[in-house]
């Protein structure tokens, strides 16, 4: 069964497949998720109570837009920085990528998983993983489970997509190319500090 993908207001819509091959799902707690939040000017909405982004990793392959391509917007918080893909419609999150599609991961925000009626506990499992926890903004006393066996089982899925080339089967990438679908806007230096500081 899939599950729906799509933004707030409903003009970006599609869905992820087979769920139950996701990577993983966790929490993570860095600055730049955070900045990432602010940027969208929705971290309310975004982060948890401790400056965490609830996050489910699958590969680019299983995620299907049906609807709204035309507002899928791009950002990076850096010139080497992940690409952070959002709707600008009503700048809901939607995931991270790398900026190499031949690395197949996608870290699908949650705000973008909630909008479909299915819950995210339901198809992808509870959150295992809490990563950048040194960085959250008050502490968190939940620890990571079974992140060894997560982090092999998303190298071996990536590495078999790699090597049978699936990875050209992304939304996020031109597969002739291998560029974004969408020229990202890359935040100034001055910019990323600001939105990284501390409210």
């Amino acid at each position: 069964m899939n599950h729906p993908l799509r933004c707030r207001c409903g003009r970006l819509q599609g869905h992820v497949t087979e769920p139950q091959r996701a990577m993983g799902r966790g929490i993570c707690y860095c600055r730049d998720c955070r900045a990432y939040a602010r940027f969208l000017g929705q971290p309310d909405a975004v982060l948890d109570a401790h400056g965490g982004t609830d996050v489910v990793a699958v590969q680019p392959q299983q995620v299907v837009i049906h609807q709204g391509h035309e507002v899928l917007a791009c950002m990076s918080l850096s010139p080497r920085g992940l690409l952070r893909w959002y709707a600008s419609c009503c700048r809901t999150p939607l995931g991270n990528t790398p900026r190499n599609p031949k690395v197949a991961y996608v870290g699908l925000v949650h705000n973008g998983l909630e909008g479909g009626g299915v819950s995210i506990e339901s198809s992808f499992g509870p959150v295992t993983l809490h990563l950048n926890a040194a960085s959250a903004t008050s502490p968190v006393a939940e620890r990571s489970r079974g992140a060894l066996g997560s982090a092999l089982r998303a190298m071996a899925a990536m590495a078999a997509t790699r090597l049978s080339g699936r990875y050209r089967r992304s939304p996020f990438f031109d597969a002739a190319s291998g560029a974004p679908v969408v020229a990202p806007q890359v935040l100034s230096r001055a910019e990323r500090e600001r939105l990284a500081a501390p409210p």
